[in-house]
């Protein structure tokens, strides 16, 4: 089985199917960061004795080989007894750890940061942002006081240095100035003595209009570099002083996409406006094509669309003119993840007015327009307990295959993935509906919906703890989202790493929790109040029951929608036994969606801790055809550990 490494942080070890590898205590820790330290070489054991104790006792030696020992039990739990090694081996004088290239973070790392210098600045940013997640901390930080570390340890913290510098250049480059100004402005303020990081930030700043700023930080930097170090500022700071002051034609990028894009907008708007009259249809059309786009610009985008686009139905209906409404309506094929609606009052209004107006459509024509209708009814009826939203599915998805349409099936797949969830344990199926969208999105050029395919299939192979699978899903996503300028993948993502930490087991529940929260941090603003609300505190209560710890203490109103399903294990945790039972009788059945296995979880344990054996029954009904996955994994979030684990709780009901 393959194993793994981690040393950008504390030094830890995971096997192939991501879950931690116990490393004993902090000799066998030291061990093992001694020899990745010696890239795959040979370390004889009187250097290793040397190195792990300062005044080697008399049985350091034995002391030594029983470490190995222990670590070799460790990595190749499946190695059989007496037959040599193929990891920690034995050769010569002493041992050798021979991982694969691609097995410890800082070798990737390494590998990373060398191949973002060989690629185009686009393709060059998103490796960079890549790998500078997988730092954990200070490098082999439990080892920061060791001098056979301490060289490794400046090389990478150089490494790491470097790499957000090449993460500047490449935003420069691609006429993203402004971008690069907050990070370059901490790097400076953290490494003051980085004479290019000064160069970045000055050149940045000036390519954004910030000539006196620009000028401010080149003194700063000559008055830190002559305080503290007695040394002027190399050519290229001085250089860069005068060509600002000069205004010299090098410093300005090339006229950015931005600029460009500004330039041709401006013109076309004030065209469209002297041209097409006020009253036009042809507006409210235009307008859906505009909200259509603003959705996936980030948070403020996305709400406003979602403001604006009940009003162009509304408009589009009284006018009395179906096919404009069809088409109104239709054009909205804004691709959705989240099975909890963020307006379920608009959602209402949206679907009530998709059936008035697939009732007004002569019959037998318009069958794209039929098919977007039912598309958006199978998309704003999420969470409706009714069979409509399906049947309106399976409808659009037969119309878009007859008709043979790419971005009509793009839209009708969205739907079927939308009510892909009328029982437990269908990850298997949304993975196979995720990965048809790959496919038909990258054949026909339509790129949100490649990103929604990637984004499906790291949320069912999380359900199936296959997290290198997800792990291929995310970078793809984050790629798509760096090319395309869809920030709201960013979200997913950064939520899907905090998992993936939880799940695997790499590392303490505090760093665990600390992920969480930044990525809590990143829906701040994001347009997803049906994502956003009682999210965090579900996280952070999953994780600490599978530790065996306290609840979050939040507010009630924090749980959000979850509360009637995490009251009776709050109130348990209290001690209130009698009130937990009765909140666990008066709480609903969970609403079959994303959190649909999670939430069962938390009637499931609450049950078994009371002893309703009825309600122990129902869950354990319900969770069965879902005993293969990780319960709540699936919404690429959080995760309450294995279903199979929670269904052995339930067998006593049987």
């Amino acid at each position: 089985m393959r194993v793994g490494f981690g040393v950008l942080g504390p030094v830890t070890a995971w096997n192939g199917a991501g879950d931690a590898i116990e490393l004993k205590g902090p000799r066998h820790r030291a061990v093992l960061a001694r020899l990745i330290v010696a890239r795959r070489r040979v370390v004889p054991v009187t250097r290793l004795v040397e190195d792990l104790w300062e005044d080697p006792p008399p049985g350091a030696v034995a002391a030594l080989r029983t470490f190995v020992a222990a670590l070799r039990r460790a990595l190749e739990p499946e190695r059989p007894p007496r037959a040599p090694a193929r990891l920690l081996v034995t050769e010569g004088p002493g041992y050798a750890l021979r991982a694969g290239p691609d097995t410890v973070d800082a070798w990737r790392f390494e590998q990373a940061v060398a191949a973002a210098a060989t690629l185009a600045p686009a393709d060059a940013l998103v490796r960079l942002a890549e790998a500078q997640e997988w730092w954990r901390g200070p490098a082999y930080a439990e080892f920061a006081e060791e001098h056979w570390a301490r060289a490794e340890r400046s090389r990478l913290a150089e490494l790491r240095l470097r790499a957000v510098e090449r993460q500047a250049e490449a935003r420069l480059a691609l006429g993203r100035a402004a971008e690069a100004v907050p990070d370059l402005d901490a790097h400076v303020a953290a490494h003051p003595w980085r004479e290019d990081a000064w160069r970045l930030l000055a050149l940045a700043l000036y390519r954004t209009g910030r000539q006196g700023d620009a000028l401010a930080v080149l003194r700063r930097a000559r008055e830190l570099l002559a305080e503290h170090l007695g040394v002027d500022p190399g050519p290229p700071l001085r250089r860069l002083e005068a060509d600002i002051l000069h205004h010299a034609d090098h410093l300005d990028a090339p006229p950015g996409p931005a600029e460009a894009a500004a330039r041709v907008w401006a013109r076309a708007a004030a065209v469209y406006d002297s041209t097409v009259a006020s009253g036009a249809r042809a507006r409210l059309e235009s307008t859906v094509g505009l909200l259509r786009g603003l959705a996936v610009t980030g948070g403020g985008g996305l709400e406003a669309a979602r403001e604006h686009r009940m009003a162009a139905v509304t408009a589009a209906e009284e006018l009395g003119d179906a096919e404009l409404t069809a088409r109104v309506i239709g054009a909205y094929d804004v691709p959705a993840i989240w099975t909890r609606s963020d307006d379920p009052q608009q959602a209402a209004s949206i679907v009530a007015a998709a059936r008035r107006t697939l009732a007004a459509l002569p019959p037998g024509v318009h069958e794209a327009a039929r098919a977007r209708l039912l598309a958006t009814i199978a998309l704003e009826s999420r969470g409706d307990r009714t069979d409509h939203g399906a049947r309106a599915a399976r409808e659009a998805e037969e119309i878009a295959r007859r008709l043979d349409d790419p971005a009509l099936l793009a839209f009708a797949l969205n739907g079927v993935f939308m009510q892909a969830f009328h029982r437990a344990g269908l990850a298997p199926r949304r993975d196979e509906i995720g990965a048809e969208l790959i496919a038909l999105s990258a054949r026909h050029g339509l790129t949100t919906f490649e990103a929604l395919g990637h984004l499906i299939q790291l949320q069912a192979r999380s359900a199936l703890a296959d997290f290198p699978a997800a792990d291929v899903h995310a970078a793809a996503a984050d790629r798509l989202a760096e090319r395309h300028e869809l920030p709201l993948l960013g979200v997913f993502t950064r939520w899907y790493r905090a998992l993936r930490l939880d799940a695997t087991g790499r590392a303490p529940v505090g760093e665990v929790e600390a992920a969480y929260r930044a990525a809590a941090a990143r829906l701040d603003g994001a347009g997803m109040p049906g994502l956003e609300h009682g999210l965090l505190p579900l996280a952070l209560l999953c994780l600490r029951l599978r530790h065996g710890l306290p609840p979050p203490a939040v507010d009630r109103a924090a749980w959000g929608p979850y509360e009637p399903w995490t009251r009776p294990l709050l109130l348990l945790a209290g001690g209130r036994e009698a009130e937990a039972a009765r909140a666990l009788r008066e709480a609903p059945d969970p609403p079959r969606d994303l959190l649909f296995e999670a939430t069962w979880c938390l009637i499931a344990r609450a049950a078994v801790a009371v002893g309703d054996r009825e309600t122990m029954e129902r869950a354990r009904a319900e969770l069965a055809p879902a005993a293969a996955e990780l319960a709540g994994a699936g919404s690429g979030l959080l995760t309450l550990g294995p279903v199979s684990r929670h269904l052995a709780a339930l067998r006593p009901a049987r």
